[in-house]
C-alpha cells in the first residue's frame, strides 16, 4: 500500500509557505516589468510608424521622431493610469481610511 506524503514531507524545511509567497511576488513583479517594457516599445513603434508614414506622405521627415516621442508619452500615461496604484493593492500599502476614524 502506497503512503501519501504531504508537501512538507517531500520538501523538508519549506513548510511555512514564506518562500512560495516571496517567489510569487517576484514573479508578479517580473511580469509587470515586462508588460511595462512592452507598452513603452510598442507605443514608440506604433506612433513612430504612423509618424513615418504621414511624414513620407507630406515630405516632412521630422514627423517620425515626433511620433516616437508622442507614442512614448502616451505609453507612460497609460502605464501610470494602469499601474499607478497596483503596488499599493498588491503589497498591502493600500488605503487606510478605517484606521483614523
Amino acid at each position: 500500500m502506497a503512503t501519501v506524503r504531504t508537501r512538507e514531507q517531500r520538501r523538508p524545511g519549506r513548510g511555512d509557505g514564506a518562500d512560495d509567497s516571496e517567489a510569487a511576488n517576484r514573479a508578479l513583479g517580473l511580469g509587470i516589468g515586462w508588460t511595462v517594457f512592452s507598452y513603452l516599445i510598442s507605443g514608440m513603434a506604433a506612433y513612430g510608424g504612423i509618424g513615418w508614414l504621414v511624414g513620407r506622405a507630406v515630405h516632412v521627415s521630422l514627423l517620425f521622431p515626433i511620433g516616437m516621442v508622442v507614442g512614448l508619452a502616451i505609453s507612460v500615461g497609460w502605464i501610470i493610469y494602469r499601474y499607478g496604484k497596483l503596488g499599493d493593492a498588491v503589497y498591502g500599502h493600500g488605503d487606510k481610511r478605517g484606521d483614523d476614524r
